[in-house]
């Protein structure tokens, strides 16, 4: 592993200032939780779909913690990032102690120790209903995953996407559909993002770079994650990132 803070790249004039939301997410952890302070073991910021994932939820949290790059060349990320890992240990999150490697539950011990930052809706149905779709995000799209791998630097406009691949496309566009139009938007499940969105952000860049065919509503969805300003750190920090993976860059 090659321990490397995000921060520690950048000059302190460049690094971001807080902003409001930053401020109010910093709020929902307890000063004890803050403390204790965080690690984030994550891979590629332009391949690691999972990656993106954990730390999206981290940051919305609003838990202080310290990036822990992962090696892309490193056995363990390479078989992530290639779908080859029988079972996928990173992101890693380690706390107070607590390793959690597995996304889903790296998102309910977030909510566990920071339940102000709302990462889950607080009405016990939409509750359960986010948990599902996010469930359903761990363990299925096997087909999007292996032909519309992530890559944020590509952009591929004339891409042919295969018909396992669009049943799973298909799925995702009933997905968001159905939750935009019950809790009205613009994220999943209304006016605030919740672990659903942090699950589906690596979607909605895949469907950037493969210039994905959607219906309005869901094109907006889209939009609206990748214009978070979290997506963009997250997308701007991929964009200077060196390494490459051949089989992940290849001209479709």
């Amino acid at each position: 592993m090659n321990g490397i803070s995000s921060t520690s790249r950048r000059p302190a004039a460049q690094r971001a200032r807080p902003t409001a939301k930053a401020s109010a997410r910093a709020k929902a952890v307890s000063p004890a939780v803050r403390a204790e302070g965080a690690r984030l073991s994550i891979s590629s910021k332009n391949y690691s779909s999972w990656s993106l994932r954990g730390w999206l939820m981290v940051k919305m949290a609003g838990l202080p913690f310290e990036e822990e790059r992962v090696d892309v060349d490193s056995p363990d990320a390479r078989a992530e990032l290639l779908l080859l890992a029988p079972s996928i240990l990173v992101p890693c999150l380690t706390h107070r102690g607590i390793r959690v490697w597995n996304t889903l539950a790296i998102g309910e011990y977030l909510h566990e120790v920071a339940p102000k930052a709302g990462l889950l809706p607080s009405d016990p149905v939409q509750r359960a209903h986010c948990r599902s779709i996010c469930g359903e995000m761990v363990s299925g799209f096997s087909a999007m995953r292996a032909s519309l791998p992530m890559n944020m630097r590509a952009r591929l406009k004339s891409f042919k996407v295969w018909s396992k691949a669009q049943a799973d496309i298909d799925r995702i566009i009933e997905i968001w559909t159905d939750c935009l139009g019950t809790y009205g938007g613009p994220y999943l499940f209304g006016e605030k993002p919740t672990l659903a969105d942090a699950m589906f952000a690596p979607v909605a860049s895949r469907f950037t770079t493969y210039a994905v065919s959607l219906p309005p509503l869901c094109a907006s969805y889209r939009d609206t994650i990748m214009a978070m300003p979290l997506v963009q750190q997250w997308m701007a920090d991929a964009l200077q990132e060196p390494e490459e993976l051949d089989e992940l860059d290849m001209d479709f």
